[in-house]
């Protein structure tokens, strides 16, 4: 639900396999014949990421016959000398990995919560070690990261409509057995499974930008088991794919506008003495980029679809915005390896066809099941026109509504269609806006909170994607002590950036 390739903290038997998923599962239907699930013993053993073991669940709630697939955790034990039991962490994506973020949220981002509890990461079915789901090869991950984004005539159109519906096809062909069953309803149930096999009571989770809205879904169908709930730069439940890339393509605009005003206030900054004359250099720069793509110190040439990722990658966090108008600069004066290195950065990938991660599948696998199915090049055209007219930054607009195409000729979408949350939950929630956040603009932060009566929206009044662990000590002592201690801010509460 965030834009293609979200930065990390700072995509016969088979028909009958799309048939079976086509009604929807209540949490009462879902429980029936899970006891041995719920029951299982996790073996923890020795990793890299502290302790990891596997958790086995269902790869269809609705026919348990079909089997199982295994789900990858690790654990980062509590410091302390008592324990309040277990924090399951997810970073966002959809299709980022979790396995290393327990550790990280442990020992960087909230090691005071980490002396009390135990740090759960996980892979989401389809993500990393677990059940990963492959729709693309790395040659056609990079070549479709490279191509035009903001497609102009009818013949890029169409390549963009090609491109985007090889992703689909890739998915049955490459993962025929565990594509139809990667979505956010189905994570959310393995959530249920993971809670009881930790032998907990209650859930106690941190969600971070996709993480709200699995968590968000973790809420619905299992009210009674919810413990302390965080969540992140939320996402608004009753938005559609186009309504959340409408409002992405905001976000990313008045975040842009904001890395412009910064750097033309900043002495030294190459880009010009004002917000304008910084975006009317990037304008310039990706009109260039558009024909006559850069030179790289990586091999690949910088495209303009490149230039624009290695953009709104910086967007994610401020320490990056310095990087941002060094690398603009140096594609200004012909040189295109700082705006590339940043377009890896977000994309996880380390190599002109190397990537760490299956995100760039996982993320549409997720994504295009979750959401109805978007209109079809006439429409993307219609929204990439309407939401780049009055845009400071017009391709910004035009390519966050394309990127919405792979999404048009999916096999199979949740039966769930957008609506506000309707959990019954009595448990006090916080839920957490950023002002200015460019992948999930505060709006839907507010949204969210309003559809949940026992939650509390704790405002940020910065920069950057999610708030907690981003530098504000407001944000990390509010943050600590609801998780330490349940313990909710006050209502209305801000924190100055």
């Amino acid at each position: 639900m965030t834009y293609r390739g979200e930065v990390k903290r700072i995509g016969i038997a088979i028909a009958a396999s799309v048939l079976a998923i086509a009604a929807p599962l209540s949490a009462s239907a879902a429980s029936d014949g899970l006891d041995s699930y719920r029951a299982q013993k996790l073996n923890w053993h020795e990793c890299d990421a502290g302790l990891c073991a596997d958790l086995r669940v269902p790869l269809d709630y609705g026919d348990l016959g079909k089997g199982d697939i295994t789900l990858a955790l690790s654990k980062t034990v509590h410091s302390g000398p008592t324990s309040q039991g277990s924090i399951v962490i997810n970073p966002g994506g959809p299709g980022e990995s979790g396995l290393t973020f327990g550790w990280y949220a442990a020992k960087f981002l909230a090691p005071a919560v980490a002396r009390e509890f135990d740090f759960i990461g996980f892979d989401p079915r389809g993500v990393g070690k677990s059940a990963p789901v492959t729709c693309m090869t790395p040659k056609q991950t990079a070549q479709m990261l490279a191509m035009d984004a903001s497609p102009d005539t009818p013949k890029e159109v169409a390549q963009v409509m090609r491109a985007a519906a090889r992703v689909s096809k890739g998915c049955l062909r490459f993962s025929p057995r565990v594509s139809p069953y990667v979505g956010t309803a189905s994570s959310a149930k393995d959530l249920d499974i993971l809670r009881s096999a930790l032998g907990e009571d209650r859930l106690n989770w941190l969600g971070f930008s996709y993480g709200t809205a699995l968590g968000t879904r973790y809420l619905e169908d299992f009210p009674d088991h919810v413990g302390r709930f965080v969540l992140d730069g939320a996402l608004d439940p009753s938005l559609n794919s186009m309504q959340t890339s409408a409002g992405q393509s905001a976000g990313f605009q008045r975040a842009f506008q904001n890395f412009a005003a910064s750097c033309g206030a900043r002495k030294g900054c190459t880009l010009g003495n004002s917000a304008a004359d910084v975006t009317g250099k990037v304008n310039a720069l990706l009109a260039r980029l558009d024909q006559h793509p850069l030179p790289t110190d990586q091999g690949p040439r910088l495209t303009q679809a490149l230039g624009m990722s290695g953009m709104l990658t910086a967007m994610y966090s401020t320490e990056l915005w310095k990087p941002l108008s060094d690398a603009i600069m140096q594609a200004l004066n012909g040189d295109g390896t700082g705006l590339l290195e940043l377009a890896w950065q977000g994309q996880e990938q380390e190599g002109p066809t190397k990537f760490t991660s299956n995100i760039q599948s996982a993320y549409y696998a997720i994504d295009c099941w979750d959401n109805p199915k978007p209109p079809g090049a006439a429409g993307l055209g219609q929204a990439a026109k309407r939401w780049s007219a009055n845009a400071p930054v017009p391709e910004f607009a035009k390519s966050i509504a394309w990127s919405n195409a792979p999404c048009t000729s999916w096999f199979a979408h949740d039966p769930q269609r957008p609506a506000p949350t309707s959990s019954s939950t009595k448990t006090p929630v916080l839920v957490i806006g950023t002002r200015s956040d460019p992948a999930t603009p505060y709006e839907w932060a507010q949204a969210l909170s309003s559809q949940l009566p026992t939650s509390t929206l704790l405002t940020y009044e910065g920069n950057g994607h999610t708030a907690y662990g981003s530098g504000s000590k407001c944000i990390n002592d509010l943050v600590d002590r609801y998780l330490l201690r349940g313990t909710l801010p006050a209502k209305g509460t801000s924190c100055p950036a």
